[in-house]
């Protein structure tokens, strides 16, 4: 694999991590916004093909981030839909997204239990 992969993978995937940082320093939006705006605009720019070339480019810089959930969310509705119609649109999206969902659900309950939870006021 060429080298500059991992430098564009690092680069675009630190801009998006770095605009959601402006967005929580500079805005009034929370990270819980944040994060359903980033994943909503990873679905918008999914279904008008805008985010497939950043994936082809950018690897992993690409998908990992909150904006890959949301491509990989209507990637996998749209082929979903091709196939088996309505009801793959609703079902291909978790379908495509389903490693991840659990591996979130499963590292957070591990850290659940042996973090200890602070309040912030």
């Amino acid at each position: 694999m060429d080298p500059m992969k991992y430098l564009w993978a690092f680069l675009i995937g630190g801009a998006i991590c770095a605009v959601g940082e402006l967005l929580l320093d500079k805005t009034r939006l929370t990270s819980a916004r944040i994060l359903v705006l980033f994943v909503c605009l990873g679905v918008l720019l999914g279904a008008v093909g805008l985010y497939e070339p950043l994936v082809k480019f950018a690897g992993a810089g690409a998908t990992v981030p909150l904006m890959g959930f949301g491509h990989s969310l209507a990637k996998g509705a749209i082929e979903a839909a091709k196939e088996q119609g309505v009801r793959g649109a609703f079902a291909g999206g978790i379908s495509a997204t389903a490693a991840g969902i659990a591996a979130a659900i499963l590292f957070g309950y591990l850290v659940a239990l042996v973090a200890k939870p602070k309040t912030k006021f």
